[in-house]
């Protein structure tokens, strides 16, 4: 009996040759398709040792459409963001928004002179594009942009002090995401590191006693990502680039935010900015430019030109050098930043950052009433998002969440939350005490259409 289910099984060729097998391989190929059929028949023959029924054709190619879907399916989805973090790590941090991507489309859409002096008609340098801007912004005398902050920090370290002392105070001796910790950075390059002060109190006789001969460098990391509160104590800026320059030495500010300058009435106006940094004496200014800065991933290094100069011509910048995608949405993002009311227009995490208590309410009872129109029961409750991406931990900004009312079953927004991530454009919501919310500080209201639909979907299965 089972041999004869064995041979109830078609052929590749004749599966090949139906209709369903020709459109398969119109979309996919000849060779991928038979090979993906070969592995399902050889599914189906386990099956039989098994004792189930031997497959139809039409359902043996239909397994085999639905799995070469799959294949050829990007795994990079977009995502909306309804968990209230705006600067969301594991979502790629600072979304571009429209207009840095109709920027972005114009520049690389076809050939652009990336590295082509048009004025002198030969090679020019990638990295001309950017300075100019970041001169303008941050006041510095020169920069470079490497792939992202840790390459910065890398950079700085080999070709500025490989060999010799880096002082840096023990209470910044910060881990930040994917496991990236300064000792460890600081080894591999090659620097000498030396630990003063305590975890919450370094003064600047710590570091001024640490100096010997073979010191290369006073290093600052802001700690963007946690923070230290009761009996503490940090040296600023200003006062360690004295004393750096007292001994001739480089003073190097891991600022690591990428905000170049306060903007009025944000919420910002206590995070460290890189035109501050710079003008309190820093030597080099290394940060993200995903992060406040609002742009793609990238690391850029501003500050005196004599130190830029030996960065730009060390042999490791041409490993970590970026391309034409970035340095083309960098500009776009930079020139947004010439003014407060461009930053809010172009870049998508400030107008999040700049809404007022009373639009969040109203974008709220906008998608309540979108839900309540679909049958769909919710409530408003206050919330409180955070900037996210290692930015200012501490802070919590008031916002307002849509809290989905749904049947008292067990796990019941649970299993809703994680239906949501399955979408082919997911929706990220907030478990909070077994109840599914949705915060509207990093939604848009052009995505509640789509979250509404997602959930009927998903309710209803």
């Amino acid at each position: 009996m089972s041999n004869e289910k064995y041979r109830q099984l078609p052929g590749v060729d004749i599966l090949l040759q139906s209709e369903a097998g020709q459109e398969l391989v119109a979309e996919y190929d000849h060779e991928r398709v038979a090979e993906m059929l070969r592995q399902e028949l050889t599914i189906c023959r386990d099956e039989i040792a098994a004792g189930n029924k031997a497959a139809e054709p039409g359902e043996i190619v239909q397994r085999c459409k639905e799995k070469l879907a799959i294949r050829f399916e990007s795994s990079l989805k977009p995502v909306i963001n309804g968990s209230g973090i705006v600067l969301h790590t594991n979502l790629g941090r600072a979304p571009l928004g429209s207009k840095v991507m109709a920027d972005l489309a114009e520049t690389v859409i076809s050939y652009c002179n990336l590295e082509f002096d048009l004025e002198k008609g030969e090679r020019g340098q990638r990295n001309d594009h950017v300075q100019s801007l970041l001169q303008e912004l941050t006041g510095a005398e020169a920069a470079i942009v490497v792939n992202n902050n840790a390459a910065a920090v890398f950079l700085i370290l080999q070709t500025l002090a490989g060999g010799r002392e880096v002082i840096v105070s023990r209470g910044e001796l910060i881990e930040i995401g994917g496991s990236f910790r300064i000792p460890d950075i600081m080894e591999a390059s090659g620097a000498i590191m030396r630990e003063v002060g305590c975890t919450n109190r370094t003064r600047i006789k710590d570091y001024e006693e640490a100096i010997t001969e073979n010191t290369a460098m006073l290093f600052k990391a802001h700690k963007s990502n946690y923070y230290i509160g009761g009996f503490t104590e940090e040296v600023e800026v200003v006062e360690l680039a004295e004393l750096a320059h007292k001994h001739n030495l480089i003073m190097v500010y891991d600022q690591g935010n990428g905000l170049l300058r306060k903007p009025e009435n944000l919420l910002l106006e206590k995070e460290p900015d890189v035109q501050s940094a710079l003008t309190d004496g820093a030597d080099i200014v290394c940060f993200s430019g995903d992060k406040l800065l609002g742009g793609p991933q990238a690391g850029i290094i501003a500050g005196k030109k004599e130190y830029v100069k030996r960065l730009a011509k060390a042999p490791l910048m041409r490993a970590l050098r970026v391309g034409k995608l970035t340095i083309s949405a960098l500009l776009s993002v930079m020139k947004a930043y010439l003014r407060d009311k461009d930053m809010i227009v172009w870049l998508p995490i400030f107008e999040m950052l700049n809404r007022s208590s009373k639009k969040k309410l109203e974008m709220a009872e906008t998608l309540k009433a979108q839900l309540a129109g679909s049958g769909i029961k919710s409530e408003i409750v206050e919330s409180f998002g955070r900037c996210g991406g290692g930015t200012m931990p501490e802070l919590q900004i008031p916002s307002y969440a849509v809290k989905i009312i749904l049947p008292r079953k067990e796990k019941i927004a649970e299993q809703i939350y994680y239906k949501l991530l399955k979408g082919e454009k997911p929706v990220l919501g907030i478990l909070r005490e077994g109840e599914l919310l949705f915060d509207v500080l990093s939604l848009s209201e052009k995505e509640f259409k789509y979250i509404t639909e997602e959930l009927l979907k998903t309710i209803e299965k």
